[in-house]
């Protein structure tokens, strides 16, 4: 009797020269485009040879599924590594996502993603960091990384500072959503497009005409309102501090003084983790003054911390795992998270610094 006949996987990124761009298709839609080792190693790979190829002149890039473009890295996994002891293939992860990500940043070609979906975590970070950003109507953007015991990675150490006054801060501290109207206010994203001509755009950015007049041919002001900059002096009054107690104690008084929306805000944050808020406040200060590589080697080395720590593991276990969003923190309390406890996650590595790669040269 003969063996079955198994059809292959169908590839976890989609990889193709199509006219003159290098396309990129996150291709695991069940999973929201959740980012593995492997979708990184592949769009590295891709990334260095267009680099050096003269027939591609930009590279576009785009999740399946119409759901998300890409909703973080494969927590799950990381979660289950460093639970069995093997945190050296975590932080492989993590070093070369972060090696793609200032790959991207420095990209010599122009690096076009087109969101129309969730786009969060590591999804960010393959294309936040790129030159061209365009969102849809159903963009959807968050750094929730506090609500599992981590910290907002993939390069927000430097964008996240570089946003107008302190939305920055509060997207660090509360991993609050936005949506294409904030997109377009904030920076993060370059162009707003109507959702029902991704699919005309994505195949006129193969052509021969330059990225930034096919941007402009597809332009349009959002259709979504920018709920978040809307609130832009309540943030810049209450976040202004450089301390996690303060920014609380502002939101309390105005909550008191009748602000309902810092009353939520508030309530948002006391669910966090503690010691995530502490560090997320902490490299969005520091990270004012870096450039990208430098930030990049900083969140390698909190990642190198927070992989041996309690939270990340008790934050996915409530969040993904368990799903009984009762997380358990150590510390339990901001006030116990001393300025010593935040400083060791920034201390130098010494030999397992990350090193930026090289560019491709041809």
């Amino acid at each position: 009797m003969s063996e079955p006949i198994h059809a292959p996987a169908e590839p976890e990124v989609l990889l193709e020269r199509r006219g003159s761009a290098g396309l990129i298709i996150l291709n695991r839609p069940k999973a929201l485009n959740a980012l593995t080792l492997t979708m990184v190693r592949a769009m590295r790979q891709a990334l260095d040879a267009w680099a050096v190829d003269p027939g591609v002149t930009r590279v576009v890039v785009t999740g399946a599924g119409g759901r998300a473009f890409c909703a973080g890295g494969d927590i799950r996994v990381l979660h289950d590594l460093g639970k069995a002891g093997r945190h050296a293939e975590a932080l492989q992860f993590w070093r070369e996502e972060y090696e793609l990500n200032i790959l991207i940043k420095r990209y010599p070609k122009p690096y076009v993603s087109l969101i129309d979906g969730i786009v969060m975590g590591g999804g960010v970070g393959v294309s936040i960091n790129g030159s061209h950003v365009v969102a849809g109507e159903k963009f959807v953007f968050a750094m929730p990384e506090v609500g599992i015991g981590f910290f907002p990675d993939v390069g927000g150490t430097y964008f996240l500072p570089r946003i107008p006054g302190e939305i920055g801060a509060f997207f660090a501290l509360t991993g609050e959503r936005m949506k294409q109207g904030d997109a377009l206010s904030t920076g993060l994203a370059t162009h707003a497009t109507a959702s029902a001509r991704f699919e005309e755009l994505r195949e006129a950015l193969c052509g021969r005409e330059t990225v930034d007049l096919v941007l402009e041919g597809f332009a349009h002001a959002s259709t979504v309102p920018a709920t978040v900059t809307a609130r832009r002096a309540a943030i810049d009054a209450c976040f202004r501090f450089d301390t996690v107690e303060k920014v609380m104690q502002a939101l309390a008084a105005a909550s008191a003084a009748g602000d309902a929306w810092c009353g939520e805000t508030l309530a948002t944050m006391r669910a966090k983790s503690p010691t995530s808020m502490k560090l997320a406040l902490a490299q969005v200060r520091a990270g004012r003054s870096m450039d990208f590589e430098d930030a990049m080697k900083t969140e390698f080395r909190i990642v190198s911390r927070i992989c041996h720590g309690h939270d990340f593991y008790e934050g996915v276990r409530a969040v993904i795992i368990d799903k009984d969003n009762a997380p358990r923190w150590q510390p339990a309390a901001v006030e116990a998270v001393t300025p010593e406890m935040v400083a060791a996650h920034f201390a130098p590595l010494g030999e397992g610094e990350l090193v930026a790669p090289p560019l491709p040269r041809s």
